[in-house]
């Protein structure tokens, strides 16, 4: 890429920083990276020929097992940023690729931040359609899944935030321990929201199903 001519130099640069110094078999890992004729920007990273999960769900249905398959695998790498006071800031469907092996990696870290005991962000940053209801109060977020959502994406996020979370559609197809684990990711307040150690250990997560069961979705 032209790297002069990158309307967003902070968020490329800021990527690239991260994928430098976090490795993990659920991020998308950064080889290397050159830059060649002063301006030409190459940056190496792992290939996921599967594509993103979006994909998948605008042709397919998941069973609950699959679901929580994938579930495991992002709440895995998003444990790991945790772990190392990084919030990711833009978790959505477009950002979490598949391999052909059934491999499940987050990518896209130019909204990362990085957070000092005690501190908090107050930055309007991510997808409106993904963003967590604190985002309006200013407070912190990065465990939030919302369900789609009829409004404007800017206008659903302050009606959550002042009427409470949305009610789960379909909710009598799904099972107890899924019903469950929505209704933990989907607290408005960020203190009654389960993190992602808690989900991980989750009655549904342990449902999860081999990653190989994803392969005849990916690529269809």
């Amino acid at each position: 890429m032209t790297f002069n001519s990158q309307p967003k130099k902070e968020m490329l640069l800021t990527e690239i920083k991260v994928m430098q110094q976090y490795q993990h078999k659920n991020l998308v890992n950064y080889i290397d990276s050159f830059l060649l004729n002063e301006d030409d920007l190459w940056v190496v990273m792992d290939y996921l020929e599967g594509g993103n999960l979006t994909d998948v769900v605008v042709k397919t249905e998941l069973d609950e097992g699959q679901i929580a398959a994938v579930l495991r695998e992002c709440l895995l790498a998003l444990n790991f940023l945790h772990r190392h006071s990084i919030i990711h800031r833009d978790i959505k469907s477009d950002n979490v690729l598949l391999g052909m092996d059934g491999s499940v990696k987050l990518t896209d870290f130019g909204f990362c931040a990085q957070i000092q005991p005690g501190s908090k962000r107050a930055t309007i940053i991510g997808t409106p359609y993904w963003m967590a209801p604190e985002i309006v109060n200013k407070t912190k977020n990065d465990r939030w899944e919302p369900p789609y959502l009829h409004e404007t994406p800017l206008k659903a996020i302050y009606l959550i935030a002042q009427n409470g979370k949305p009610e789960i559609k379909r909710r009598d197809e799904l099972s107890p321990s899924f019903v469950d684990l929505i209704d933990r990711c989907l607290c408005v307040s960020p203190i009654d929201r389960a993190g992602t150690s808690e989900l991980l250990n989750h009655p549904f997560i342990q449902r999860a199903k081999p990653l190989d069961s994803l392969i005849p979705y990916i690529k269809q």
